[in-house]
């Protein structure tokens, strides 16, 4: 029998790819983003696709009927820079969640995912680069990423008191740095892969010889493959891990590792110069993918080297297209 899925923020990058894999599987997915089409990242004309702002509780009604699960990934959010100076703008982003939830209960929605972040995490467990994996219990004493960090942090106990009051089942994965194909490469909110992809590329294309790093470049991460992360959604969605869990990849790299890895790919060296007053995040963050292997028997392990191959490709081809225009 089809399901009747909702993706909420599938105009945004990992909502695209998810609702690409939920149609493919032939189930009837509506789309819903706060963007104009021409601004989606991915347009899928199998799929219903609405321009709806879900910070409005009418419009999540709307969105939510006659569906019965819905994936929600919509939020104001970007890489470090976008964050670190709009913090009450990610904070509004509660507005979502909480509607999302409210139509979810009263529209009879057998389930609900939400898509938390590392953000919630103590920063005081991520101050040294060589981080041994964070631990889904490293969230408390509570010290998350000011302004993003704590809406995912009272977002996900939100659903958990959902689950517990009305009955509503609800999943909530801690994405860890997502990257891939149809992203965001410019303009502010993109990630490190991606902005790190674009400043090589833009030497490549137009024959500078400096990168700009933020901070000292000895910051660590590790950065989940997109296909990865949609099939790790799914598995969380319909398993019975009723408690926030990590999805990331536990493959810890610096900034500076990251960049040897796109200037290997492109064959292209930079001259390195680092702002260090520049917004750069906590100092070291990994995922600690225990738990999640304990539950599934499985956990993001696709190679950084061959999905940066694939999200340099891609943005390369974009980057050559806009500039011949």
């Amino acid at each position: 029998m089809k399901k009747r899925i909702l993706v909420a923020g599938g105009g945004g990058f990992i909502g695209g790819h998810l609702a690409r894999s939920l149609a493919d599987q032939g189930n009837i997915v509506r789309v819903v983003d706060k963007k104009p089409l021409t601004e989606w990242y991915q347009v899928h004309d199998d799929c219903d696709n609405l321009v709806l702002d879900l910070n409005d509780k009418a419009n999540c009604y709307t969105a939510v009927n006659g569906y019965n699960e819905v994936f929600n990934l919509a939020a104001d959010m970007g890489g470090m820079g976008f964050i670190e100076n709009n913090k009450a703008e990610c904070m509004l982003s509660v507005l979502i969640n909480t509607h999302l939830l409210m139509a979810s209960r009263d529209l009879g929605v057998t389930r609900f995912f939400y898509a938390s972040s590392a953000c919630v995490y103590n920063g005081e467990k991520q101050t040294d680069p060589n981080n041994p994996g964070l631990k889904e219990a490293d969230a408390y004493p509570a010290l998350a990423e000011d302004g993003y960090g704590w809406e995912k942090l009272f977002s996900e106990r939100m659903c958990r008191h959902f689950m517990e009051d009305y009955g509503l089942t609800t999943r909530v994965a801690r994405f860890h740095n997502v990257y891939g194909p149809y992203g965001t490469y410019d303009g502010g909110r993109e990630k490190a892969p991606a902005a790190m992809a674009r400043k090589v590329i833009d030497g490549e294309l137009f024959g500078k010889d400096e990168i700009i790093i933020w901070g000292d470049g000895e910051q660590t991460r590790s950065f989940m493959y997109v296909d990865e992360c949609v099939e790790g959604i799914q598995k969380i969605m319909y398993s019975d891990i009723i408690e926030p869990i990590n999805l990331g990849s536990d493959e810890m790299v610096s900034i500076n590792q990251l960049v040897d890895i796109v200037e290997d790919i492109a064959g292209y060296k930079l001259k390195r110069t680092y702002d260090l007053d520049a917004p750069k995040g906590v100092r070291g963050r990994n995922s600690d993918n225990t738990l999640i292997k304990e539950y599934l028997g499985w956990a993001p392990s696709y190679p950084l080297v061959e999905g940066m191959k694939k999200t340099y490709d891609w943005i390369k081809i974009q980057m050559q297209e806009k500039a011949s225009k």
